[in-house]
């Protein structure tokens, strides 16, 4: 996820069927299991709390944010990772020194490699500065020493990741040009995912992979790049998807992408990234990466809480084995704005999607349910 448009790409047309009276693709919906991966991506909470943000439970006590969210039922933390981030957040030791108060108070982790400088997404993944002379055999090393170093760093003080993403909304591709997909060719993205996967596992061995691109609205999408990638023999022990409901169709059509992919590649599949808004009002001078509304949710703390509960009945009603929201903790603070490279200078244009108000008070009806 980044602040701003969000292009995507269409893979090839598949067949449309009525299934279980929803317009699907090609699998009804799994049976609905719980959600075992209840998380949150609070990448910029550090910073804020760094310039002083407060946070109060329902109760209007004033309390660690991870505390709140864990009584709110997140059991997982998501931190992305950048490489050289010219504001130093994420970068490798500002991730490295999160994830111990992350594992301090007993919630599990996940590292999502951008492997950029700054965000990457379905319409923008730029190499690292460091690498942007590199063609694809470097590159391939860059990504197994990059990500096998964050991985080692992280065991060797104790918080090793439960799970990690190799990029992050891959739709076609990362680390571009190099290793974007062009005329259905896979092959030097594979082998990039391919050398993120040895990494991780050579590093630790129980540490589950996730691919994740941005195709909850499109199976035939999903399809295309899942089977690409794993004609490459590119191996994967979780699927990833983004499903913002402004962006990525009904909740119909999420639930039967989920239920095809969890079938189609015998792998769990998770939501990695959701998020709604609480109000169309703008805190800062930085305009709200979001302001539309979906249908039977308003923009209201109960829309937004409805709303969460709806993905999450929709994600386990296709069989998805969890549901993370997209940085539930970041309302407007000065200094903590969205791009990196003048973090002092910028707003935080998701401060209505937080699931804080501009006082840091907490929305008491989102909830993470299995």
């Amino acid at each position: 996820m980044r602040i701003g448009a969000r292009p995507r790409l269409r893979g090839t047309t598949a067949a449309l069927l009525i299934v279980g009276g929803l317009v699907g693709t090609a699998s009804a919906p799994a049976q609905a299991e719980p959600l075992s991966l209840r998380g949150a991506d609070v990448s910029t909470l550090q910073r804020s709390l760094e310039l002083g943000a407060r946070y109060y439970d329902a109760q209007g006590n004033q309390r660690n944010p991870l505390d709140i969210l864990k009584d709110s039922g997140v059991n997982y933390v998501r931190l992305r990772v950048w490489n050289n981030p010219a504001s130093g957040y994420n970068n490798a030791e500002k991730v490295l020194a999160y994830a111990r108060e992350v594992t301090s108070r007993g919630l599990r982790l996940l590292i999502d490699f951008h492997y950029s400088d700054t965000w990457a997404d379905p319409g923008k993944q730029t190499k690292p500065a460091a690498w942007a002379g590199h063609g694809i055999a470097q590159l391939r090393t860059d990504v197994y020493d990059y990500t096998y170093s964050v991985c080692s760093r992280l065991k060797a003080q104790g918080t090793t990741p439960d799970s990690v993403q190799i990029g992050n909304e891959i739709n076609t591709g990362m680390l571009w040009d190099d290793g974007k997909v062009v005329n259905n060719n896979f092959t030097n993205l594979a082998s990039l995912l391919t050398a993120g996967y040895n990494a991780t596992k050579a590093c630790n061995s129980g540490t589950q992979v996730i691919i994740h691109t941005a195709n909850a609205d499109s199976d035939a999408h999903a399809r295309w790049f899942y089977d690409g990638i794993r004609a490459k023999g590119v191996q994967w022990d979780i699927t990833g998807l983004s499903y913002y409901c402004m962006w990525h169709g009904t909740l119909a059509t999420m639930t039967s992408v989920v239920a095809d992919l969890r079938s189609r590649y015998n792998k769990p599949v998770v939501i990695v990234e959701t998020a709604y808004l609480f109000t169309q009002k703008d805190a800062d001078n930085e305009k709200n990466a979001i302001n539309s509304l979906c249908s039977g949710f308003d923009a209201s703390w109960d829309g937004q809480a409805r709303n969460f509960a709806a993905v999450q009945a929709a994600a386990r009603q296709g069989g998805a084995g969890g549901v993370f929201y997209w940085e539930p903790t970041w309302y407007a603070i000065k200094g903590n704005g969205w791009d990196p490279a003048n973090i002092n200078g910028t707003g935080d244009g998701w401060d209505n999607m937080a699931i804080f108000d501009w006082t840091g008070h907490v929305n008491p009806g989102v909830r993470w349910t299995e």
